[in-house]
């Protein structure tokens, strides 16, 4: 093999389309933007515009609504927390708290509390302390013999008691 033989594969490289360079080329006149007006410009259009017809964004009915105080928690399951048990990421005689499973890194972020979740089971004895859990969850660790505290949602500063 020599230097002046070393090329590209046939076909890796393609040339650009030189667009609007007389009706020769195939791309003149227009350039493959069609016809004139509005539509031909970059940067304009109508979005969602049907010829003058209610556009379907409007003939919809609106529903729902998004509540501004509804706390999102991060949520954690019973097979998750032994997991980490299991793993001696968590001391499973101490407390545990949305601090010590974002610390261990159970957990991401707290968000506004930590909920309790049933999915799995638990088979350490463990307290924990979360701002809400299911039935079945706080079922299964009284069954193993541990105890769920549940805390009030956290308040923002300023917000009237």
């Amino acid at each position: 093999m020599k230097l002046s033989d070393i090329a590209d594969n046939a076909g890796s490289r393609k040339k650009r389309m030189r667009v609007g360079r007389g009706i020769g080329s195939g791309k003149g006149k227009q350039a493959g933007r069609g016809g004139k007006g509005q539509t031909a410009r970059s940067g304009v259009r109508i979005k969602g515009f049907e010829g003058g017809q209610m556009p379907m964004h409007r003939r919809l009915p609106k529903r729902g609504f998004n509540n501004a105080f509804a706390l999102e928690f991060a949520e954690i399951n019973l097979d998750r927390l032994q997991e980490a048990i299991d793993a001696k990421q968590i001391d499973a005689s101490a407390l545990i708290n949305a601090e010590t499973l974002v610390k261990s890194r159970v957990l991401r972020r707290a968000k506004d509390g930590v909920r309790l979740l049933g999915r799995g089971e638990i088979k350490a004895k463990v307290n924990i302390e979360v701002h809400g859990a299911s039935k079945s969850a706080v079922a299964a660790v009284e069954k193993a013999g541990g105890t769920v505290k549940i805390l009030a949602p956290a308040k923002e500063e300023g917000e009237a008691a």
